[in-house]
């Protein structure tokens, strides 16, 4: 019964999604009638021939590849510090109290002047990952903070009682347990996390990458092959972004979470 109910729930999700899409097209169309400019705002027809034409060339793939080297680097790193520090937050009340002011600074700065501040001081092909994995680091940290203080206190004394909070507790006993809420933050941190690989690339120009293939279009007026890649990036992050559920499916469960 649970899993008819899954799968109903599924295709109205897939039904609403493609809805969704539609009505954006229909936004689009809308929104060059009312201005009469069809340059800016192209035919459904003139984008879809973008997006076919684009996939279809070796170079598309390549600038992928970098953005997503660029986003796969900031993921890795941003987990390291964030799950690092969200732990030590939740076991140390002070440290989360003092690390607040900073976690609030990173989540609320502009992206542009983060990004502005960090080619000042370092190299522009080092921009697009540090920019992004500040970004993201407190996203990662507040869950697995949130996930640490809603293990259940009597599971904490039984683990206690047998080892202190080690490597191997830490990765065998409490990762599991938060899988719950870091599941959710990783879907939010991938669709965020192409956005912020993909603007820094555009500001500093980062070659063979999405965030310049946006500005060179932009610069032609291109407007199609900008929708186009705008469709790509949302493919990307779609397929990205249900990453976690099939790696905690496969791994038997989410832990604990947050009840949606």
């Amino acid at each position: 019964m649970t899993s008819i109910m899954d799968s109903k729930s599924k295709r109205w999700e897939t039904t609403a999604f493609c809805l969704g899409l539609l009505l954006t097209g229909v936004l689009i169309q809308t929104a060059g009638w009312l201005r009469g400019d069809r340059l800016v705002f192209p035919e459904l027809s003139e984008i879809g021939g973008a997006l076919i034409r684009l996939l279809g060339t070796e170079r598309t793939w390549r600038m992928i590849g970098t953005t997503l080297g660029h986003l796969a680097e900031a993921l890795v790193l941003s987990s390291l510090i964030g799950i690092g520090l969200g732990v030590l937050e939740g076991r140390f009340r002070f440290l989360r109290i003092l690390l607040r002011p900073t976690m609030t600074l990173l989540r609320s700065l502009p992206m542009i002047v983060m990004t502005v501040i960090l080619m000042v001081l370092m190299n522009y092909d080092q921009v697009p990952v540090t920019a992004t994995v500040l970004m993201l680091i407190p996203m990662i940290s507040e869950a697995a903070c949130e996930g640490f203080l809603r293990i259940p206190p009597e599971l904490v004394d039984v683990y206690r009682m047998n080892s202190d909070l080690t490597g191997r507790v830490l990765l065998r006993v409490y990762l599991p347990l938060m899988a719950g809420y870091l599941k959710q933050a990783y879907v939010g941190a991938v669709g965020m996390g192409i956005k912020l690989a993909v603007t820094t690339e555009y500001l500093v120009q980062t070659r063979d990458s999405l965030g310049k293939a946006v500005y060179t279009s932009a610069y032609f007026n291109e407007y199609a092959d900008i929708y186009a890649y705008a469709l790509i990036m949302i493919l990307l992050a779609l397929i990205l972004g249900g990453l976690p559920g099939l790696v905690s499916r496969a791994a038997g469960g989410d832990g604990p979470g947050p009840v949606s």
